[in-house]
């Protein structure tokens, strides 16, 4: 019985990183090739970035919008892709209407910018960006597959991301491990 306890406790990790890496972290065993959990769901490193988001109760608005955009068939290639996912509830925090308006085929284009606008080529785990921000001065300029900038700094509440016009978003959830890529989970929706 104790045993088992202390393996159960043992496979939940809660970590939160300060200078030796990024934001908090909630899954089962850190590192590289291991099964994280998000949105409720198993995230498979075997699998790729849409086969494992599909899964995320906490990422449907995400996913929706890749279809809607027709991303599916990029973000389940080849790859490698850097993710960086906003949540339903960061989705939630747009102005009312915005998502509706977004996955409306007539806004396919501004869709597809604000989508790509989270995705950076190559795969940058969290030690990656981390250790780009720390030749950086405390901060790392990654170049979007949109092809506008992201920054990424540690503040005082973790790892943040500030996009073109200055909005905030937090890494909640870093290192999802994907056969195509790396997924980090994100608080609020990036603008280009």
């Amino acid at each position: 019985m104790k045993k088992s306890m202390m393996l159960a406790a043992a496979g939940v990790l809660s970590i939160s990183f300060t200078g030796a890496a990024l934001a908090k972290v909630e899954h089962h065993a850190m590192g590289h090739g291991k099964t994280v959990m998000v949105g409720g769901a198993a995230m498979y490193p075997s699998k790729t970035i849409v086969e494992n988001a599909v899964n995320s109760k906490d990422h449907t608005t995400l996913v929706a919008a890749v279809k809607a955009a027709g991303l599916v068939e990029t973000l389940s290639g080849a790859g490698p892709f850097t993710v960086f996912a906003p949540t339903n509830a960061a989705f939630a925090k747009l102005p009312a209407g915005t998502v509706e308006t977004l996955v409306k085929p007539e806004s396919k284009a501004t869709l597809t910018t604000i989508l790509t606008y989270h995705v950076v080529a190559g795969r940058m785990t969290a030690a990656d960006i981390e250790a780009k921000a720390k030749a950086g001065g405390g901060k790392a300029v990654l170049t979007t597959v949109q092809g506008e900038p992201i920054t990424v700094a540690n503040g005082a509440h973790g790892w943040t991301i500030t996009d073109a016009k200055g909005g905030m978003s937090h890494i909640t959830i870093a290192d999802v491990m994907q056969s195509n890529g790396v997924i980090h989970v994100i608080d609020t929706v990036l603008m280009p």
